[in-house]
């Protein structure tokens, strides 16, 4: 390996008060880069921030965000960043990511990481290739929501009429109790999709860190005072994230997903946003890809590298979203569904 350059060093997001305006700086800064969710999954999961940065705190010219992960089950990890779709390394025009890679490596080495993994960025370089990859779909918001309900699929905008007369409200809340009524739809979900929910704790420091703080928002669709789809978002700066999305099942003729969806683009130009990320598809899933394109997207690639340290390389991986367990999650009782969500989350981040 080359020499690295001195100014590349470890920081804490969480002990510097003004990390959003730092990070703010890098035109493709977004939510995952911010303190706020370094603080979810810190508390959430006692994950350990080990952020890299150059050129010091002050004024830093590239930054990667990185979580060490430590589990007797999936062993110590170095993770940019656990349970994000995406958070390339941010730098600054004239900068490589090279010294980057280098320094993180001989951090694994140093802090005996069985391996460490970028979700997000261009780090492929020569016999260098990616681990896995993902499809991202990006909306691009204009100020008059007119334009971007022309640019959606003519079936999406049926969708939209048919729930705007059916007897459905939308309502934006950063509340506790909206938290609340999202999880009990995220569960119903999670388990048509053969997965166990995430633990009802992550969902409580999003509030608490995140939608609290005027960093997001849960966008809830009632039918007769009953929630029966709902979404997360997530905002920082100019740009927005579809993080979570969910609902009941028996509700779905409504179409309440298209009028949650559909009034949070309105909600989110009202409050400045000029892109929408809809979060990463895998290449498999040809359905929710093609429920993304509709609503008008520009369709990349996100890729991922993950790097063993023990094997010195970068090393393939699979993506196991899909698989036996999905069947066995379909028919386990919800409580022990939930419970195993609680412990597997923890360790597989």
């Amino acid at each position: 390996m080359s020499s690295i350059p001195r100014d590349l060093s470890l920081t804490n997001p969480l002990a510097v008060p003004d990390w959003d305006q730092r990070v703010a700086k890098f035109p493709t800064a977004t939510f995952f880069h911010s303190a706020a969710w370094a603080r979810v999954l810190h508390d959430t999961y006692q994950h350990t921030p080990n952020y890299i940065i150059s050129s010091g705190i002050e004024a830093p010219s590239s930054i990667l965000p990185v979580m060490e992960s430590r589990s007797w089950l999936s062993g110590t990890r170095g993770i940019a960043l656990p349970f994000t779709d995406e958070c390339p390394p941010l730098l600054s025009p004239t900068t490589s990511p090279e010294p980057l890679v280098e320094f993180i490596t001989r951090q694994a080495r140093a802090k005996k990481w069985h391996s460490w993994e970028v979700r997000g960025g261009d780090l492929e370089n020569g016999p260098r290739k990616a681990s896995l990859g993902f499809l991202g779909h990006r909306l691009t918001l204009d100020s008059e929501p007119s334009v971007n309900f022309s640019r959606l699929e003519s079936g999406v905008r049926r969708a939209v009429r048919k729930a705007e007369q059916s007897d459905l409200t939308v309502e934006f809340s950063t509340s506790p109790a909206a938290s609340a009524d999202f999880y009990r739809l995220l569960q119903l979900t999670r388990r048509r999709h053969g997965l166990p929910p995430q633990p009802f704790a992550f969902f409580q420091n999003i509030q608490r860190h995140i939608l609290a703080g005027g960093s997001g928002f849960v966008a809830l669709a009632r039918y007769h005072g009953t929630p029966i789809a709902g979404a997360v978002f997530f905002h920082f700066g100019s740009h927005a994230i579809y993080k979570f999305g969910a609902s009941d099942a028996r509700h779905q003729q409504l179409r309440p997903n298209n009028l949650v969806m559909w009034r949070a683009i309105e909600h989110l130009i009202t409050l400045g946003c000029a892109t929408l990320d809809f979060g990463r598809t895998s290449l498999h899933n040809t359905g929710l890809r093609r429920f993304k394109l509709s609503w008008g997207t520009t369709e990349r690639s996100i890729r991922y590298f993950r790097y063993g340290v023990k094997e010195s390389k970068f090393m393939a991986d699979t993506d196991q979203a899909h698989g036996w367990h999905n069947q066995i999650f379909r028919i386990l009782p919800p409580i022990v569904s939930r419970r195993l969500g609680e412990f597997a989350y923890r360790h597989l981040a």
